[in-house]
């Protein structure tokens, strides 16, 4: 049956190509109609207005002002899910339109026997929800159960998924429950969706005191995770979700996926970016938390960035604190409750020690902290390759659960830009005023890629014939060793508090069975010495498990940490 809430109208036609059909006012606002079958192109009217794309479309194939197509997916067979954790093991974010030349979900399936040799679990991809305009990150989506047109649609979704649990793979979509995108959104046409008054920094938000639309991003993530088989779920800035009634959102999404995975026979993770610094958000509900799985812990990136590169600019001036990375690995959070000068107020609450630590997603790239400067850097641009051998040590055998940025296992230096393009020119001109606005109110004088522009993409998009080459080959070898130490070493993934010392420029880390000593500056690291080690549990380090670049001048060095018995 066909359906759509429109609580408002006086009457509703189902308009086909060749046909105009009444529908029948149902209970609640809603309003049936015969079923369509598999492919059909359809819209609204809403007491005779021109015809508008389904509020629920799976696709929409003439982009986000078009007419909806139908789509059934009882008629595909799906392999299934690993079952595997999300957590304590490797998570790979990629963007769809750059990961490849092709930039669709068809071509990604040509790199998973890449990833899946690397040690990643996880693939995680960036919004995937029809948005406008054929390129862009996918956090302005408006259409948040269809696949975006230029990925390949519903079809290629399918396939991606199948591809992936094929090869064991786990499959994380991020979706955005915090706004819709501006262009192309005709929700509040349909029914009083969005809050009256309220307002959120990207775009218009849900007015989730009512039933239906609290129920609409319910089932959003029902959708990605049910229909489409997804394993895992990452909610863009929960933070900016604007939720006034007693039972949150997180809460009650959470008891619904608990559920799911219930009915289901398989896990399903939930993973939050937040800015607020709180443990409650990977707390169980019965508790008073969110019941988040795992949220993204950016404190640790903002920290092992500014050790390395020493920028303290913006927000990373709070990390100038030499003490900050050490924190950070034993603590997750530097603002636990601290005074923070970005914010300008006291800022976040303690992380309880024995919190597992798995429950926070850690990078030394992501797509904002890349993405949102304004020409798009890498971390490698910047930094010296023993440098980068230390982050991903730091990164990857810390008691977390670890991300990499599509490219960064081999240390590319194509760098991942903003981009966003639009359906009309007039919108476009709006996109590029507000990104140079934005760079030139934080002191940006250089000019900034235009975010219209595919030259702008075509940049972003990684050359896959790097790996090959002599460096980005060894520091592809050093990411597989590290992952594989952290696969394969006692108590690395048991998610628990672990020892770290920053003594000048030398950080000692030790995690499980694990010792990882690195030079922030990327220069040759003393001769070992036990003594030089975190001592309140007494051990010593035993033999040498990989160092970088090499034995004679390692800048970081990787041991077997031999503990003291209880």
């Amino acid at each position: 049956m066909t359906r759509v809430w429109a609580p408002d109208a006086q009457s509703v036609d189902l308009v086909l190509a060749d046909a105009q059909r009444p529908m029948s006012r149902a209970a609640g606002g809603w309003w049936d109609g015969p079923d369509l079958p598999d492919g059909t192109d359809y819209g609204f009217s809403l007491d005779g207005s021109d015809p508008l794309p389904d509020p629920r479309s799976f696709y929409q194939p003439y982009g986000v002002d078009g007419l909806s197509r139908s789509w059934d997916p009882s008629r595909h067979h799906w392999v299934a899910s690993p079952g595997t954790s999300v957590l304590g093991n490797v998570i790979y974010e990629l963007h769809v339109g750059t990961f490849t030349a092709e930039g669709t979900l068809i071509s990604a399936i040509e790199r998973l026997d890449h990833l899946r040799d690397l040690g990643v679990t996880t693939v995680e991809l960036m919004p995937l929800a029809q948005f406008s305009g054929e390129f862009g990150w996918g956090y302005d989506g408006v259409d948040l159960f269809a696949v975006h047109r230029a990925y390949g649609g519903p079809d290629a979704l399918v396939e991606f998924v199948n591809a992936a649990h094929e090869r064991g793979l786990n499959v994380c979509i991020d979706v955005v429950l915090n706004h819709l995108g501006v262009w192309g959104n005709y929700l509040s046409m349909f029914a009083p969706y969005f809050h009256p008054t309220a307002t959120g920094p990207w775009g218009p938000v849900l007015d989730l005191n009512g039933p239906e639309q609290r129920a609409y991003l319910i089932d959003v993530c029902r959708h990605w995770l049910i229909t489409m088989h997804a394993d895992a779920l990452r909610l863009d800035a929960v933070h900016a979700i604007h939720d006034e009634t007693d039972r949150h959102l997180l809460a009650e999404l959470s008891q619904c996926v608990a559920q799911w995975s219930h009915d289901e026979g398989r896990p399903m993770t939930l993973i939050a970016e937040s800015d607020l610094n709180q443990p409650s958000m990977v707390m169980p509900t019965s508790e008073g938390g969110m019941g988040m799985d795992a949220q993204w812990a950016d404190d640790i990136h903002h920290a092992l960035h500014v050790a390395l590169t020493g920028e303290i600019d913006g927000y990373y001036g709070d990390f100038a604190d030499t003490h900050a990375l050490a924190t950070v690995l034993e603590n997750v959070f530097y603002h636990d409750g601290r005074y923070s000068t970005f914010r300008h107020q006291n800022w976040g609450a303690p992380v309880p020690a024995t919190l597992d630590r798995r429950k926070f997603v850690v990078f030394s790239q992501d797509h904002d902290q890349v993405g949102n400067r304004a020409q798009g850097d890498r971390p490698s641009q910047v930094l010296s390759d023993a440098q980068l051998a230390a982050s991903e040590a730091i990164i990857l055998l810390s008691p977390f659960t670890p991300m990499l940025f599509m490219g960064e296992e081999w240390g590319t230096r194509t760098p991942f830009r903003f981009f966003a393009d639009q359906e009309d020119d007039e919108r476009a001109q709006l996109v590029r005023e507000g990104r140079q606005k934005e760079f030139s109110e934080h002191g940006w004088s250089g000019d900034v890629p235009d975010p219209t522009s595919r030259t702008t993409v075509d940049h972003c998009v990684l050359d896959w014939s790097e790996p090959r080459d002599g460096r980005c080959r060894r520091m592809l070898e050093w990411a597989r060793s590290m992952i594989h130490v952290r696969a394969t070493a006692p108590g690395v993934r048991d998610g628990v508090c672990q020892r770290v010392t920053h003594e000048g420029d030398i950080v000692r880390m030790i995690n499980g069975a694990v010792a990882v000593e690195a030079d922030m500056n990327g220069d040759a690291l003393p001769a070992a010495d036990s003594h030089d080690w975190p001592r309140e549990n007494g051990g010593h380090i035993g033999s040498l498990l990989a160092s970088f670049p090499d034995q004679k001048g390692a800048a970081v060095r990787v041991w077997q940490w031999v503990g003291v018995p209880d």
